[in-house]
């Protein structure tokens, strides 16, 4: 056992020697007590020595020493977090704070847990899920979250000897803080440095209230070099007249004058100012000295460079080398020359408007010759008092403003394509509905054999082929009715692969893969077929278009968070995600193609060898299963098509209205009287004379209110059958119209558009759906099942 001290310690083995010697003798002295020999005594006494060496031989042996259990050390760790800039927290398994530096302190007010921060609810949920991201990956970080009014950025691992700690990071924005970081360097080394070169630099805010402000303003403005300035405002300070010029207020009237010099740090009206005064030797050249100027760059920590009256460049500091790309040993003579050759006249146009002053400010848009493909804004302004200097530029790095446009207008054009193409289609089927339905009328007049009965069935079998286009159109304007269903996409591949092998032929070899601890996704397992069908066909055309077979990779696994934050944050979402991904090794897709081949009748294909449809249709089943699609490729390479299915959660089935089984029958022939609405004439006289021959009344209206009136003087119908979309008053306010004078009488509604889409839209119980084009039989079978339903 363990206690306090050494000499405390009970049982050791001196201590069992010592009481065994001890029974020895006492034994020994009975013996010779009862008996009177000293022999049989002497005997005893040595037995007991001999067994007490034997019990503590043995106690030694099989004594274990005592394992330490071993504790961490936290004040390394705490060591090592206090010499961290950075706010470091360290938290374990069940969230306890285990130990903190003192910038974590002083960002927090204390030391609250990571997870407990007083933040807002976004950035609060985004922090909790960053934690619960690096719980799993190891690694996780995010940006932009406010703690106390200051933007920073945070970043956690998973650390520790079982991996059951998280090391959180808190660091300050990436972003350049104009007023802090200037204002810093003012207080600092390099304001004394310019001071030391004559210059006397203030930061202003925008009402002109001083920032910050070197030691050699300090001692100018109120004789003292660490005298308070921030908060004055610095026109107080100064006073001048038209013969002395501007001198110091504090100063009597033969000291030395001053000149302003301002320099703009943004183009708004409340952007800071830095000012920079020097004393004014009378002449301009003085005014002008490129040291001074240089210097003063030299402490702005963005791009900006001066230009002549001449137009050629006067200075520019290392940032604005950087951003263009010039050698700061051997830097470009004239702005022009940074440029590409189309952008030169408009620079050298620019610089030269702006050096008569006949402008103040603007941006240009233009592409340097470093990175030709990226366009970047270059800022022009006149400027005034830095001497032989007319003109400043700066850079502003728009590349990322230029790609959220361009995918901005992607979408855009998108869904506004997928508008004209559901249009397209609605309009469309309701032709379709008028042929197919004429055909079956004919088709009963005529029995196989007839001299026109087989040109009735091509006509008919055309118009179902022109019906399968509009599902096409409906699925890429996400319009298309879906079933959608918990699976696991394994299932889906392993369902088609057998169909695939036989469409990729035998000289592409198809590779089917798939990753452990998949997440179930919900979709419609047959629309999903499809888009594995319609990529692999694709994959094959363009192995094939190689002059050679090649190889098709299908593979689905689980999606990490880092390449979801590759593919940008700002298209998908941050979530868990299983991923199919189909790849080939043809002949890949051209850059300039690459951005249309989701628009519907865009084929690179030869004419009448493809409708341009099935990447359409393949994007609109993803986008309506609330999947995301994106196509990768490099020319001669190959191109892979990946596809994030978001991971379906228990509980979060969608309530979508299931149409109840029915028993399949060929008795289509009832009674009754049915109210038939339809704008389309020619869908009204062939739902009419469809319904007609089945055994019905019929009443037929062109819209809404036309049937309402019928209504008036008609008997109550047994069925209401009627088209969605009508002028004047469309189906679904017809419908609750309807029923409020029959409040159980059963809607059969007809549209083109999708079930789900339209059963959102209608908030109205008991009513059944009819997709266009229908024919004949279609109709009756649903004329029959919505009577017996109601």
């Amino acid at each position: 056992m363990r206690g306090g001290k050494t000499g405390e310690i009970i049982g050791g083995p001196r201590d069992a020697l010592l009481i065994a010697l001890a029974a020895g003798a006492v034994a020994g002295g009975i013996v010779l007590w009862l008996i009177g020999s000293i022999v049989v005594a002497g005997t005893f006494l040595a037995a007991a020595v001999v067994v007490a060496g034997v019990a503590v031989a043995l106690r030694v042996a099989v004594t274990k020493p005592p394992v330490s259990q071993q504790t961490a050390d936290w004040s390394l760790a705490a060591a090592l977090a206090g010499a961290n800039a950075d706010a470091v927290a360290v938290t374990g398994r069940t969230g306890h704070l285990v130990c903190a530096n003192e910038a974590y302190e002083t960002m927090c007010g204390g030391f609250p847990t990571p997870p407990a921060l007083a933040l807002s609810d976004p950035d609060l949920a985004r922090l909790t899920a960053t934690g619960r991201d690096a719980w799993r990956d190891g690694h996780a970080a995010a940006a932009r979250i406010e703690i106390a009014g200051q933007p920073v950025s945070v970043e956690v691992t998973r650390s520790g000897h079982a991996a059951d700690h998280l090391v959180w990071r808190f660091t300050g924005q990436r972003t350049i803080d104009m007023l802090g970081g200037i204002a810093d360097e003012l207080d600092g080394v390099m304001g004394d440095r310019m001071g030391e070169a004559g210059l006397m630099a203030a930061l202003l805010d925008a009402d002109g209230k001083v920032v910050a402000g070197n030691r050699a303003l300090r001692a100018r403005a109120f004789g003292r070099a660490n005298a308070p300035i921030e908060g004055q405002d610095l026109a107080n300070l100064l006073v001048g007249d038209a013969q002395r010029g501007i001198r110091f207020a504090r100063e009597d009237e033969d000291a030395g004058a001053v000149r302003l010099l301002q320099v703009a740090l943004g183009s708004g009206d409340h952007s800071p100012t830095l000012v920079a005064l020097i004393e004014d030797a009378g002449s301009a050249a003085a005014v002008g000295d490129p040291h001074d100027v240089e210097t003063l760059l030299s402490v702005i920590p963005f791009g900006l460079a001066l230009v002549d009256r001449e137009g050629r460049f006067l200075a520019m500091n290392a940032a604005f080398a950087r951003m263009a790309g010039a050698e700061p040993a051997a830097p470009p003579l004239y702005p022009g020359d940074l440029v590409v050759r189309e952008d030169k006249a408009a620079v050298a146009d620019a610089v030269r408007r702006f050096t008569t002053g006949g402008a103040q400010s603007a941006d240009l848009a233009i592409r340097l010759k470093d990175h030709p493909d990226e366009t970047v804004a270059l800022s022009i302004a006149a400027t005034r008092g830095f001497g032989g200097a007319s003109v400043l530029l700066s850079f502003k790095d728009n590349g990322e403003e230029n790609r959220l446009k361009r995918e901005v207008a992607q979408a855009t054009k998108m869904q506004a394509v997928g508008q004209l193409a559901g249009g397209v289609a609605h309009d469309f089927n309701n032709i379709l509905t008028a042929i197919i339905g004429h055909c079956d009328l004919m088709l009963m007049r005529h029995s196989p054999g007839d001299s026109d009965y087989d040109d009735i069935q091509q006509i008919r079998a055309n118009s179902n082929r022109a019906a399968s286009l509009t599902r096409q159109l409906l699925a890429f304007s996400r319009q298309q009715t879906l079933r959608p269903q918990v699976l696991q996409l394994p299932d889906v591949v392993s369902e088609v692969s057998t169909l695939l092998r036989r469409l990729l032929g035998e000289t592409v070899v198809l590779e089917v893969k798939h990753g452990r601890d998949l997440g179930a996704v919900r979709a419609d397992p047959g629309q999903l077929e499809q888009v594995v069908v319609n990529l692999a066909v694709n994959a094959r055309d363009a192995m094939l278009a190689k002059g050679a077979g090649g190889r098709v990779t299908i593979q689905t696994r689980a999606a990490t968070i880092a390449e979801l934050r590759q593919r940008g944050t700002d298209i998908m979402p941050i979530g868990d995600y299983t991923a199919l991904e189909i790849a080939d090794t043809g002949t890949g897709i051209p850059p300039e193609v690459l951005p249309k081949i989701f628009e519907p009748f865009f084929t690179t294909k030869e004419v009448g060898k493809g409708t341009g449809l099935g990447l359409s249709t393949v994007y609109g089943i993803v986008k309506q299963s609330g999947g995301y699609i994106f196509a990768d490729s490099r020319p001669g390479q190959g191109a892979t098509f990946t596809i994030y299915f978001p991971v379906h959660a228990a509980g979060d089935e969608a309530a979508v209205p299931r149409t109840p089984a029915r028993t399949k029958t060929t008795d289509t022939w009832g009674s009754g009287t049915i109210l038939l609405v339809e704008d389309e004439d020619m869908v009204r006289a062939i739902a009419e004379r469809a319904l007609t021959r089945q055994g019905y009344t019929v009443l037929s209206a062109d819209h809404g209110e036309a049937a309402l009136e019928l209504l008036e003087t008609a008997e109550r119908p047994s069925l209401i059958v009627s088209d969605v979309m009508m002028p004047v008053m469309d189906g679904p306010t017809l419908a609750r119209a309807v029923r409020e004078r029959y409040p159980d009488i059963p809607i059969l509604f007809m549209s083109g558009y999708a079930e789900e889409q339209l059963r959102r839209s209608i908030d109205l119980d008991h009513v059944a759906f009819l997709p266009k084009p229908f024919s004949v039989q279609q109709l009756a079978e649903a004329a029959r099942d919505a009577l017996a339903n109601g």
